[in-house]
């Protein structure tokens, strides 16, 4: 994965509450093993026209030209509730997401956007609010820069906002690690341990 420390981007308002993971990607849209593809099928329901077809909804935030290239997402609490799948956020990931800012996430989901390098930032109702309203009013110039080693949320006019984040969460993050990466960086422990033992439990 690719490491977060500092980013500036393009930032799209998604303030609605309780926004689920089959909201994010509906299960329809999983028909692979893979995560390859899987963001062509992100938020399916609402971008496109139909169900089954990719005619962009002219009036879904992520197709509206002044939101091309949006790598932030300014959601509403409670993002990412639902099921526990965990394409939801390989979707994101593969569109092109490294951040979602809001007041508050579904627990599982929080965990898996720190395992596949996406920040999630909690930040009040009403922070979240204000940095919306001055992205609308132009997202390609009033884009938004996230400092992870700062722990801080900067707009394009200077207002700055610090978010809290777990110190396990944030070395995976600024690292580029996964679960399986961040144990790995205790592999001489590990290989201690296992000599270690094997001399007193040979018999095993």
């Amino acid at each position: 994965m690719d490491p977060f420390i500092r980013h500036t981007g393009v930032s799209a308002p998604l303030l609605r509450i309780n926004i689920d993971t089959d909201a994010i990607i509906p299960s329809r849209e999983m028909r692979l093993v893979s995560k390859k593809g899987l963001g062509e099928g992100l938020f399916a329901s609402w971008r496109y026209v139909l169900p089954d077809s990719r005619e962009p909804n002219p009036d879904f935030v992520l197709n509206k030209p002044e939101y091309a290239n949006t790598t932030i997402i300014l959601g509403g609490n409670n993002f990412g509730c639902g099921s526990s799948r965990e394409h939801a956020v390989w979707a994101l990931a593969e569109y092109g997401i490294r951040a979602i800012i809001a007041p508050g996430f579904g627990a599982i989901f929080y965990q898996n956007c720190v395992r596949n390098g996406i920040l999630p930032v909690v930040l009040d109702n009403e922070t979240v609010q204000s940095l919306a309203a001055e992205v609308e009013e132009n997202p390609q110039v009033h884009q938004l820069t996230i400092d992870l080693e700062q722990q801080t949320v900067t707009s394009f006019s200077g207002a700055q906002a610090k978010f809290e984040i777990e110190a396990g969460h944030k070395e995976m993050l600024l690292k580029g690690l996964d679960s399986i990466g961040l144990t790995l960086t205790f592999e001489d422990d590990i290989s201690r341990f296992e000599q270690a033992d094997g001399a007193k439990r040979h018999w095993l």
